[in-house]
């Protein structure tokens, strides 16, 4: 089956070139470089066909300017510091929901029958690889300068990700320690699915499973499952009180 033959029939060449224009403000010169980065590996397994190239190195050029910005941007904080804001702009929760937001999925092609699909981060895969793309096409300068205009200013508020805790794990820990609970993170299922390994960590509490998290690593499912477990309990800070 090829996916990008029934995309088009859905979306004329045409379309698609205007969505993408919207996406980068600009109209690219190579409209298969970007189809490439557009296509997620569910679509197309080869990997000259599909974006995961492109995605490792735009993961890598993301966080060079990243780096770059916010060493800046503070001259005198601290390398731990540093290294913290930019694992908080740089998280895959964080740059699939601006995938989403700038119209990613839209344009992004990929296997919606895969449900495992459902809780991953493709879309946030899909724009490290736009900018690898980006990169390839138009070089360091205007990869830069489309990052800080398209990604950074509109949807990065740094004063607000000064503040954010990202590592909800820790601050589940840190709940569960300060109101006497045992908290434990056990993995309750792994599986492959369509060649790739899937896990299911439960968060549990004094023996209760609590809430369940699924990724394709056991981080990204723990932290999944301690997000979920903390809405579940009512939990905002490690300050809340435990429910009984």
């Amino acid at each position: 089956m090829n996916l990008w033959k029934i995309f088009f029939k859905k979306h004329t060449k045409t379309s698609f070139k205007k969505q993408l224009k919207d996406v980068l403000g600009y109209s690219p010169r190579n409209i298969s470089l970007y189809q490439t980065a557009l296509t997620h590996r569910s679509a197309k397994e080869t990997s000259d066909q599909n974006n995961e190239r492109l995605e490792y190195l735009g993961d890598a050029i993301l966080s060079a300017l990243i780096a770059d910005y916010l060493f800046k941007r503070y001259p005198y904080k601290e390398e731990g510091f540093l290294t913290e804001m930019r694992s908080k702009m740089v998280n895959r929760l964080q740059l699939n929901e601006i995938a989403m937001k700038m119209g990613l999925k839209k344009i992004t092609v990929f296997n919606k029958s895969d449900v495992s699909l459902k809780i991953s981060h493709i879309f946030g895969n899909t724009l490290e690889a736009l900018v690898g793309a980006i990169y390839i096409d138009k070089g360091y300068k205007k990869v830069s300068q489309w990052v800080n205009d398209r990604i950074i200013i509109p949807y990065m508020f740094i004063e607000d990700l000064e503040l954010l805790e990202i590592n909800q794990k820790n601050k589940l820990y840190g709940w569960a320690n300060k109101n006497g609970k045992l908290l434990e993170f056990e993995t309750i299922n792994e599986k492959i699915e369509n060649g790739r390994r899937l896990f299911t960590i439960a968060a549990v509490v004094n023996g209760k499973v609590i809430a369940q998290g699924k990724g394709f690593n056991k981080k990204d499912a723990s932290q999944i499952a301690a997000m979920a477990a903390m809405k579940t309990l009512g939990i905002t800070n490690v300050d809340s009180p435990a429910l009984d």
